[in-house]
């Protein structure tokens, strides 16, 4: 596998924001969800659940805030009209436009908040979580045609109100709550009278949501449980049909604030930060890859740049950056092996962002002397000189206007110019010089598509740039001629990393379901050692992996090596070497070195993977071809959480 020096870096405090909402796309397959911080991200469920799209939050932006006295917003099943529920007691009608939400009218005002909303798929009527009650509203004539008193619960004080934090109308009228005494109540909506009361939890019951048949509605609680209720006969050749409670899940360790009932699966976020897909085991095929409980806790991005000439890093937090410079050790040891540090990590800069939008995307030149960062209203650019004991920022102060709805930032190889991916699909090129910046070119290719690039990969040399979209397009560029030189074969699914070999000049990307190419840019076509994989087919192991590949690098000591990394695993595919077979051992390279001589060479093949670290967020190869490894591991996330409510322990 090649041995390494490694800068084992733990000290970027990456910490997520609290899941608040979700919503699911069944036609497109694609899960919106929005965190505290205001940010949204986008899921392609149909792709390896990877993560298409991230639109940065704002100061002040919670999904939470709606402005300020606005509790919950539902629309209608069409998509024409949003109900939003206010504090003074007011249902507000708006009307969704193609180019902007208009206010339409108000609904019969209440006395007391509305909390929560949920419309009758048919569009004629709303039905509104209060403070000890539920109104069903005429969505025409605006006036309440029925009130739901909800009881304050077994035991409760007649002075503590019930918050009904969430309601689902359903087709056969059946309205169903959760609220904070507890308990999932069954109503009938059409004569407004209580059907059946279940009792989950201590705690509250904070979210529901329904299967897209309605026989099935699970409920969120702030214990961290999801709790199923079915629609079925509750004894054999019984034909008559009730709610009835069947299955509990706990995946989280707080809060469920937000979930979505897909016809396979529960989909659920919280305080705890991580978006969990639990198939339904009666829903899926057993032992399979869409049977597998999935925990997303990391982006499918990149928040880290290294300066591989200068041995520093940057963290992209979302409000701002940390520039570190990386410490040094004079000695050598054997594998696995901790070397005392003669000078340790330090942090240089701590560059706040300037205004409310939070950043988007961010870069660090290979030298060094450049940072830039993007939120959606500007660009930043700034000029570094760090030396030991002096360190000094300058900020670009006019850039050109090209440079505008930016969606990811890189620098060159030789640090002289900037890449910005613009607007549909196009990237601005800038070039560097000791004090400003000049608008050079705008690169853009004849595909059509409208899609954002997410991914820039400059070559080495100077001459290419590769850039991906989430339209699965990869287009190389020829940065002496400034035009398209070949555009990547369609492939169905979005790359998640492209990089360009130094010495063979082959483009190597790795795509959301774990598939691996190389293309020639001189041939214009995919290499014999690409096809030959794609005949053999990848490891089975490989492709059950769940985090994407999110890095592409390459040891200029070995040509034969390709790097990459993921979440859980560092790998060296070696070219050199045959390709596992799928009966082949996939082996951690620890355990492997362990085996006696024989077997090891009968199980070598090429590709080395290594699980030493915990939680990847970044893995670079330094100029001195030392590796840095930024690690965030997961229970240092969890330490820094809020404390859970209580939770019932054995015999208490």
């Amino acid at each position: 596998m090649g041995e390494f020096k490694v800068h084992r870096v733990r000290f970027f405090d990456y910490m997520p924001s609290a899941i608040r909402s979700m919503a699911f796309n069944s036609h497109t397959e694609r899960l919106a969800v929005a965190r505290a911080d205001g940010a949204v991200e986008i899921f392609n469920f149909a792709d390896n659940y990877f993560q298409e799209k991230v639109i940065a939050g704002r100061d002040g932006r919670s999904i939470e805030a709606y402005g300020g006295p606005i509790w919950t917003i539902s629309g209608n099943s069409e998509g024409t009209l949003l109900a939003a529920g206010c504090e003074d007691g007011t249902v507000k009608m708006f009307e969704v436009l193609e180019d902007r939400i208009q206010f339409q009218r108000n609904l019969s005002r209440q006395k007391g908040r509305i909390i929560s909303l949920s419309w009758h798929p048919s569009g004629a009527q709303i039905a509104a979580g209060m403070m000890d009650m539920i109104r069903i509203f005429d969505s025409e004539t605006g006036h309440a045609t029925h009130r739901l008193l909800v009881d304050r619960g077994v035991g409760a004080s007649k002075s503590r109100e019930v918050v009904v934090w969430s309601v689902a109308f359903l087709n056969d009228h059946t309205i169903i709550s959760g609220d904070s005494a507890g308990k999932v109540q069954i109503w009938d909506g059409l004569t407004g009278t209580l059907i059946r009361t279940h009792l989950v939890t201590k705690w509250d019951v904070l979210v529901l949501a329904v299967s897209q048949d309605e026989s099935s509605v699970i409920a969120g609680t702030s214990e961290g449980t999801i709790v199923q209720f079915q629609f079925i006969s509750s004894t054999v050749g019984q034909q008559d049909k009730l709610w009835v409670r069947t299955r509990t899940f706990k995946n989280h360790s707080h809060d469920v604030r937000a979930l979505v009932h897909t016809d396979s699966a529960v989909i659920s976020g919280g305080m705890d930060t991580q978006l969990v897909v639990r198939p339904l085991l009666d829903k899926v095929e057993k032992n399979t890859q869409e049977s597998a409980l999935r925990k997303i806790a990391f982006p499918h991005r990149n928040l880290v740049s290294c300066a591989k000439k200068a041995g520093l890093l940057l963290f992209q937090f979302p409000d701002h950056l940390e520039l570190w410079r990386l410490g040094e050790s004079d000695r050598n040891g054997t594998p696995g092996e901790s070397l005392p540090v003669n000078r340790k990590p330090e942090k240089l800069i701590q560059l706040k962002t300037k205004g409310e939008d939070h950043i988007c995307c961010s870069a660090l030149s290979p030298c060094g002397s450049w940072l830039s960062y993007a939120t959606v209203a500007a660009v930043r650019l700034y000029r570094l000189q760090i030396s030991s004991n002096n360190i000094s920022i300058q900020k670009v102060s006019k850039l050109p206007r090209e440079l505008k709805s930016v969606h990811q930032l890189c620098f060159s190889s030789d640090s002289c110019r900037l890449f910005a991916s613009s607007s549909f699909s196009s990237v601005v090129v800038v070039a560097l010089n000791q004090t400003d910046c000049k608008y050079l070119h705008t690169l853009k290719h004849k595909s059509g598509s409208r899609q954002p690039i997410h991914i820039l990969s400059p070559s080495e040399d100077g001459q290419w740039l590769a850039t991906a979209n989430t339209d699965c397009e990869i287009h190389v560029f020829n940065l002496r001629k400034m035009k398209l030189h070949c555009s990547v074969p369609a492939y169905s699914s979005c790359p998640t990393a492209v990089s360009i070999h130094p010495t063979t000049g082959n483009l190597v990307s790795v795509h959301a379901d774990q598939q691996i190419f190389e293309f020639s840019l001189k041939q214009k076509e995919y290499s014999e050692w690409s096809r030959q994989l794609q005949r053999q087919g990848l490891h089975p192991l490989w492709l059950q992996r769940d985090t994407p590949v999110t890095s592409i690098s390459f040891n200029p000591n070995n040509p034969a090596h390709i790097m990459l990394h993921d979440v859980f695993m560092f790998c060296i595919i070696d070219q050199s070497l045959p390709l596992p077979e799928a009966k082949t051992k996939f082996y951690n390279q620890m355990i492997l070195r362990s085996l006696p001589q024989p077997q090891r060479l009968r199980e070598s093949h090429a590709f080395k993977t290594c699980k030493n670290f915990q939680h990847l967020l970044s893995v670079n190869l330094l100029e001195d071809l030392s590796l840095v490894v930024v690690e965030r591991p997961l229970v240092d996330i969890v330490a820094q959480l809020p404390a859970p409510v209580r939770q019932k322990k054995f015999a208490t």
